[in-house]
């Protein structure tokens, strides 16, 4: 398989040359650098081949988001990563809206980081622990997300329970909202993990997260099933 194509967008020099060093390999292939997301979006129309964007998110202003915007739509097929040095759950969520695919802070350790790319190039979304257990919980602003809802062929009992999943509600009492068995709702649990390819609640979570559940109210049903 050939290499992922990837352009490094960074203001610092010294950090490029370093993920440069890491990401050097059979995986990923550095095509191109540039400072900022204008710069990027300049090699992109250019003609420069890219698979896969590391970006610093060190901007605060709407004209790098709708920078951003501009080149997740030159890219529709390729993967956009943020790289932060400190934790604004608000501007991650205004960057994830803007077209990014997740977003790891710079601490991260050199496998971590290399696993995570390899998720984000199958499809899957990345985000901090901290921010994705703010998520899940609510306590920040999500409105601006406006992700589509891939029902990836869930009944509507799964549909139900991945909701209360978002609730950070125990099999318990899913049963009792939907009144049902605990042994029913482990029973739709371990299928709905295996059609989203979840490993584990909180995995299940951020994917309902993901796709559009949070604004959807969990419903009571009237029999079991």
């Amino acid at each position: 398989m050939p290499p992922v194509q990837v352009l490094l967008i960074d203001h610092n020099k010294l950090f490029r040359e370093g993920l440069k060093l890491l990401l050097s390999g059979d995986e990923f292939d550095i095509t191109g650098e540039a400072q900022t997301v204008a710069e990027g979006v300049t090699l992109v129309q250019a003609g420069l081949k890219v698979q896969l964007v590391l970006l610093d998110m060190t901007w605060n202003s709407d004209t790098e988001t709708e920078t951003l915007r501009t080149l997740r739509d030159m890219m529709p097929d390729g993967r956009i990563v943020l790289l932060a040095a400190d934790m604004d759950p608000q501007r991650l969520i205004a960057a994830l809206a803007a077209g990014a695919d997740g977003c790891l802070m710079k601490d991260l350790s050199a496998d971590a980081l290399i696993q995570s790319l390899r998720l984000v190039m199958m499809g899957e979304k990345v985000f901090p622990t901290h921010l994705a257990a703010l998520l899940i919980s609510g306590r920040i602003n999500t409105s601006a997300l406006d992700m589509p809802s891939a029902r990836k062929g869930l009944s509507q009992r799964e549909v139900q329970i991945v909701r209360c999943l978002l609730n950070g509600d125990s099999n318990k009492v899913v049963a009792n909202h939907l009144n049902i068995t605990e042994a029913t709702v482990k029973v739709h649990l371990k299928s709905l993990l295996r059609k989203i390819n979840a490993t584990n609640r909180t995995q299940a979570a951020i994917w309902a997260l993901n796709n559009g559940f949070a604004n959807e109210p969990s419903q009571p049903a009237s029999k079991a099933g």
